[in-house]
């Protein structure tokens, strides 16, 4: 499936990279891969974050954005280096979420973060629902209680079965990009907990949102919903795009314990056509905005993470055998 030479350079790589590689490419022992993602505290990207942390448990004085920081108005994009986007940085990094206990980071979100939204409590949320997603990830992994959340998110659902951010807005139709990442609170959610009927049930109501078209076409014309569909970038941060998309189906599939959906069989190829002939993935052009460091390579170059991201997908999907007409 993946060669020895691309093994070795996906490897040689930072902590938070190696010990995925080790554990779902090389199938190395427990006690191997274990012992290189502890090194995310203390080594590399991880720590370098770490490091950042504002005394009152945010990162950049801010929830979402930035605070009182006038350059960053005249910068393109959003900033990425906020509260949120760097925890989840940590955590999908595979930071053990103790060394931010110890550091009482829920408790001082809790006392200290408000988003920018109507001042509202870290904790609680707020209205957009790939912010609240996030939170509940952030939050269960710390250890704060975004059971409101998780009801919010039931309450939430639109009636193709989806989510959208612009709801507040008056939008009454799903989103591929809202959906995917309510997708991913909710599945923090299951996973932490073990879920309830009605957290299951939604979850499973927005994959089928997704798997019925195909992951990336539209229901009415069958054609891709948009160019992006097949632009892979990392970091991700919001995007959509189906390895982003096929790599959620893989974890909730290993989860639930069930067999891949035939109905992803299209994307899964477009996947597999974006590789390159030496088994790696490119980076495409990723979202712009200030970051507090760079952690993949420019556009154009062989994306370490994406080769990760889209090797581990095809694995799963391949080593089942699953064919449309099954």
């Amino acid at each position: 499936m993946v060669g020895s030479g691309v093994i070795t350079w996906l490897r040689d790589s930072d902590p938070a990279l190696r010990w995925q590689v080790e554990r779902d490419l090389v199938g190395e022992p427990p006690e191997v891969w274990a012992a290189t993602r502890a090194k995310i505290a203390t080594e590399g990207f991880g720590a370098r974050l770490l490091a950042l942390q504002d005394p009152d448990g945010q990162w950049a004085g801010g929830a979402f954005f930035p605070a009182h920081d006038p350059e960053a108005a005249e910068e393109a994009g959003q900033p990425w280096t906020a509260t949120t986007w760097t925890l989840n940085s940590l955590r999908e990094w595979g930071l053990d979420p103790a060394v931010l206990r110890e550091r009482r980071t829920a408790e001082l979100l809790a006392e200290n973060s408000r988003w920018e939204y109507q001042n509202l409590p870290y904790w609680s949320g707020e209205v957009d629902c790939c912010i609240n997603a996030w939170t509940v990830a952030n939050g269960l992994w710390l250890g704060a209680d975004v059971t409101a959340i998780v009801d919010w998110f039931l309450a939430h659902r639109l009636s193709d079965g989806g989510w959208n951010c612009e709801w507040v807005e008056g939008s009454t139709r799903s989103s591929f990009h809202s959906t995917l990442n309510s997708l991913k609170g909710l599945l923090a959610y299951d996973v932490a907990t073990g879920g309830t009927d009605a957290s299951r049930a939604a979850r499973h109501s927005g994959e089928e949102y997704l798997l019925r078209r195909g992951l990336f076409r539209r229901l009415s014309t069958g054609e891709p919903v948009a160019p992006w569909v097949n632009r892979f970038a990392y970091p991700i941060r919001w995007s959509y795009d189906v390895l982003n998309a096929a790599e959620y189906f893989r974890r909730a599939a290993l989860f639930d314990g069930a067999e891949p959906d035939p109905r992803l069989a299209d994307a899964v190829e477009l996947i597999r056509t974006a590789r390159q002939p030496d088994g790696r993935w490119l980076q495409a052009g990723r979202l712009p905005g200030r970051m507090w460091f760079e952690v993949d390579v420019p556009a154009g170059l062989p994306s370490k993470w994406l080769t990760l991201f889209g090797t581990r997908v095809l694995t799963w999907w391949d080593s089942r055998g699953v064919s449309p007409n099954n």
